[in-house]
């Protein structure tokens, strides 16, 4: 979360709850990176008990604090919302709708949603969608090959981390805009970790797909599957379910590939050993494959771009990952990768390779001004 005055890209507060249950942890920072001091009584054992914390944190902090506006990140969008919107109750009712198509994460963000309006009654919310960003994709890349009733329904791919996408995108119109007119490709890479190819600005085609579970392997999500592995599960092991998502969604991944070891890339990296070996192999792997997918998509790349956590500070990662990417013009100056610069590729390299940091909280806070009727140009104002 990020608590952002009317002006201004520096957000007052920033912060986030881990592990919520009983092992629950808030830690909330202000600008001077100095942690906060939870309300008393915060209760971290429940989605709904974490989000009243924040609150009640946030308002502890800024006594006479005047909320202009609320805005959300919200999963899924479903097929038909492009845009940042207004909650309104027929809004909600589409959210919740929408509920079965991301079951771990939309039930939460409309709790979010539900627990700022109570705290701050009449104050305009808007949503954010992960998904909105990829909605103008071709039909070839916004469906599967089942029978056409399915896609009729919603069953589609919606691709996500389309707030991180957009932020980027924004930079590159901003600081490299020859660059944003061609052919890019972004690496989400982070806990969660997908990757888009955008052309003229454009989402044409995402590893993700029907949900946040496609396409790369991530910290504790599998990636792309055979569907029969699914079946597999089903009928030998007689999972239900519950199990099987449990399974995909939270013991796969590096740390599945580890053997348990963890599903932080910065640990896998120190271990050094046979178990983080084969999960960071594996990730490097499908990151060049996704990378090959998307060049062909495009006929071309003119720009790769890392962001995300991994992607942003793990220059072992970007170095692995470009290695035998010179078929498509890739090759990195190892000095500047090593030193995190904004350029890391080499001089006389034909595509370019840039690591731009990826701020999904300055969308949101955009989305918000607007709803707020704060001017256009806020964010680049002192606060």
């Amino acid at each position: 979360m990020a608590l952002f005055p009317a002006f201004g890209r520096q957000a007052l507060i920033t912060g986030q709850v881990e592990r919520i249950g009983p092992q629950g942890h808030i830690e909330l920072k202000n600008q001077r990176g100095e942690i906060l001091p939870p309300a008393p009584g915060s209760d971290l054992g429940t989605h709904a008990g974490a989000l009243a914390s924040v609150i009640a944190t946030i308002k502890q902090t800024y006594p006479q604090l005047r909320m202009a506006a609320i805005g959300h990140r919200v999963v899924h969008g479903g097929p038909d919302l492009r845009a940042p919107a207004l909650v309104t109750p027929e809004l909600l009712k589409k959210l919740e709708a929408l509920s079965p198509f991301a079951p771990l994460h939309q039930p939460h963000n409309i709790a979010g949603i539900h627990a700022a309006a109570e705290a701050f009654p009449g104050v305009p919310q808007v949503a954010c969608f992960d998904t909105a960003f990829h909605r103008g994709q071709p039909f070839v890349n916004d469906t599967f090959a089942l029978p056409i009733r399915y896609y009729e329904q919603g069953v589609r791919r919606y691709g996500f981390h389309g707030l991180s996408y957009e932020y980027v995108t924004s930079e590159l119109q901003r600081v490299a805009p020859n660059l944003y007119a061609g052919r890019v490709v972004i690496a989400h890479l982070g806990n969660g970790a997908s990757m888009c190819a955008i052309h003229d600005g454009r989402s044409v085609a995402s590893s993700m797909g029907f949900s946040a579970l496609d396409g790369l392997p991530m910290g504790t999500r599998c990636g792309q599957i055979d569907p029969g592995v699914l079946l597999y599960m089903l009928d030998q092991e007689k999972l239900n379910t519950a199990q099987i998502r449990q399974i995909l969604y939270n013991e796969s991944g590096l740390l599945g590939l580890s053997g348990g070891l963890s599903n932080d890339m910065r640990t896998l990296e120190q271990a050094d050993n046979a178990q983080s070996h084969r999960a960071i192999d594996y990730f490097v792997f499908r990151v060049q494959r996704e990378l090959g997918a998307m060049a062909a998509v495009m006929g071309g790349i003119d720009l790769l771009v890392f962001c995300g956590g991994i992607g942003e500070n793990s220059r072992m990662i970007r170095r692995r990952v470009c290695e035998r990417l010179g078929w498509i013009g890739i090759e990195i100056d190892h000095g500047r990768n090593a030193e995190g610069a904004t350029v890391i590729s080499s001089e006389l390299a034909r595509t370019t390779v840039m690591i731009v940091p990826t701020r999904e909280d300055l969308i949101i806070a955009r989305a918000a001004r607007a709803a707020a009727g704060v001017p256009e140009d806020a964010e680049h104002r002192a606060a």
